[in-house]
C-alpha cells in the first residue's frame, strides 16, 4: 500500500474556520491518565468524569461555559499505585451512569498479580455526591484500558485490555489477554468473565466498532497492529482481520466520510510521532510532528455530514509544543485534510480526550486532561 506523507492545504474551504475556545476547569490536577463523560446525577446534564493519579473525581456540569464546575471525589487510594483508566456508561436506563476504573498501574511488573493491576467497578451511593463503594474484580498485569459495550442482543458487557501479557518483557513473551466481564444483576456479587487470547503484544488502546446502533467488535490497537475481535456464539475471539498490519500502533479510532465510506486514524507507533488515516485504498500521514501522540477522537464537530479527527500529545516537540489539533477532511473521501489548532492560549500536554455535548448546544465539545500541565481544559465549540 502507498505511504503518502499530505501537505496540508493552507486555504479555507468553509464560510468560517473552525472556532474552540479553552476554559480550563481545574488547573490542579496530578496526571488526568484517563476521561469519560455522561450524567452522574441524573440531572440531565453531561459530566465530566477523571481517573486521576490517587484519586477518581467527577465534575458536575453547571450548564454551561464560565460557570465552575464542581469537583467531587469518588474514590481515593483503591491500590498502592496509581489508578490509570476509567469508563462510564448508562447500563440499566435509569439515566445515571455506571463507572468502572483500573488501577494499581505498575507496567513494568508483569509476573505478579499482586503487584500489577486492578479492576473496580463503583457502586453509586444513595447520594451521588458521596464516596462510591468499590468492588474488586479479576485483573491480569498492567491494565491499561477499558470500555462498557452493549452486544448486539442488548445486553453489555464490561471490557478490559492491558498493556503486556503475563511475564512479557520488553514487548516480547505471552500475548495480552482481554478480559469480557458479564454484568451480574447484584452488582456486588460474582461477575463472569472471559478471558480472551490475543496473540498480540503492548497492547495500548482498543475501539468499540459500532454502525447504526449495532456493535460489530472492537478493534484493538498494538505492537503488531490493530486487529478485529468479534463476540460470537462461543464467547470473544480474534476474527482474523487486520486492520493495520505491521505498524506499531498506539491509538486507534474509526470514523465516517462522505458516500457511506468509513475511515480508521491511528497514532503510530506507540506513543508516536505519526498521525495515519486510513481509507478504502490509502494510507495517509496526516502529521509526523508529534511528540508522544496520546489522544484520539472522531467526530463531525463541525456539521459536515462526516467526521473531523481531535488529536493531542503530551510532549515538547520540535517547535516546543504541545497541544490539540483538529483535521478536517475537505472532500469526501478522505485525501485532503486541513490542519486547525483549537486554542493555542492554554497549555495542553494531552493524556486524554473526550467529545461530548457539553452545553446542551447541539453541536459537540472537546474535554482533554493535561499530564505536565496539569489541567483539565473545555474546548467548546464555537459553530452555535
Amino acid at each position: 500500500m502507498k505511504h503518502v506523507l499530505l501537505f496540508l492545504a493552507t486555504l479555507p474551504v468553509f464560510a468560517q474556520s473552525p472556532t474552540f475556545k479553552a476554559e480550563v476547569i481545574d488547573p490542579k490536577i496530578s496526571i488526568g491518565y484517563g476521561l469519560a463523560t455522561g450524567d452522574v446525577d441524573g440531572d440531565g446534564q453531561i459530566d465530566i468524569l477523571m481517573a486521576d493519579q490517587k484519586e477518581i473525581v467527577w465534575y458536575k456540569n453547571p450548564g454551561g461555559p464560565g460557570t465552575p464546575w464542581k469537583r467531587h471525589v469518588m474514590a481515593a487510594n483503591l491500590t498502592a499505585r496509581d489508578n490509570v483508566c476509567i469508563t462510564a456508561r448508562d447500563i440499566d436506563g435509569d439515566g445515571k451512569v455506571e463507572v468502572a476504573v483500573g488501577a494499581q498501574w505498575n507496567p513494568g511488573e508483569t509476573r505478579n498479580a499482586k503487584e500489577s493491576g486492578a479492576v473496580f467497578y463503583l457502586i453509586p451511593p444513595d447520594d451521588r455526591y458521596q464516596l462510591w463503594e468499590p468492588v474488586a474484580l479479576h485483573h491480569e498485569v498492567t491494565i491499561h484500558r477499558m470500555h462498557w459495550v452493549q452486544d448486539t442482543d442488548g445486553k453489555y458487557q464490561l471490557i478490559v485490555l492491558p498493556l503486556h501479557g503475563e511475564g512479557n518483557e520488553k514487548g516480547e513473551g505471552a500475548g495480552v489477554k482481554m478480559i469480557a466481564f458479564e454484568v451480574p444483576e447484584h452488582k456486588k456479587g460474582d461477575w463472569n468473565y472471559q478471558l480472551v487470547g490475543t496473540d498480540m503484544h503492548l497492547t495500548h488502546n482498543m475501539e468499540p466498532m459500532e454502525a447504526k446502533g449495532a456493535f460489530l467488535g472492537m478493534a484493538v490497537a498494538g505492537k503488531e497492529g490493530v486487529q478485529v475481535f468479534l463476540d460470537g456464539a462461543d464467547g470473544w475471539a480474534p476474527s482474523g482481520n487486520w486492520m493495520v498490519l505491521k505498524n506499531g500502533v498506539g491509538e486507534i479510532r474509526t470514523g465516517k466520510l462522505g458516500n457511506n465510506q468509513l475511515f480508521t486514524t491511528t497514532i503510530e507507533p506507540m506513543h508516536g510521532n505519526s498521525l495515519v488515516v486510513y481509507t478504502k485504498d490509502s494510507r495517509r500521514v496526516l502529521t509526523d510532528r508529534l511528540n508522544q501522540g496520546h489522544a484520539l477522537v472522531t467526530a463531525d464537530f463541525l456539521g459536515l455530514g462526516r467526521d473531523q479527527i481531535a488529536m493531542g500529545w503530551r510532549e515538547k516537540n520540535t517547535a516546543e509544543q504541545v497541544g490539540v489539533r483538529l483535521y478536517v477532511g475537505t472532500d469526501e473521501a478522505g485525501k485532503i485534510w486541513q490542519e486547525y489548532a483549537l486554542d493555542e492560549k492554554v497549555d495542553m500536554a494531552c493524556e486524554d480526550m473526550k467529545a461530548a455535548d457539553l452545553d446542551g448546544d447541539g453541536d459537540l465539545d472537546l474535554v482533554a486532561a493535561g499530564r505536565t500541565t496539569h489541567n483539565v481544559v473545555i474546548y467548546w465549540n464555537q459553530r452555535f
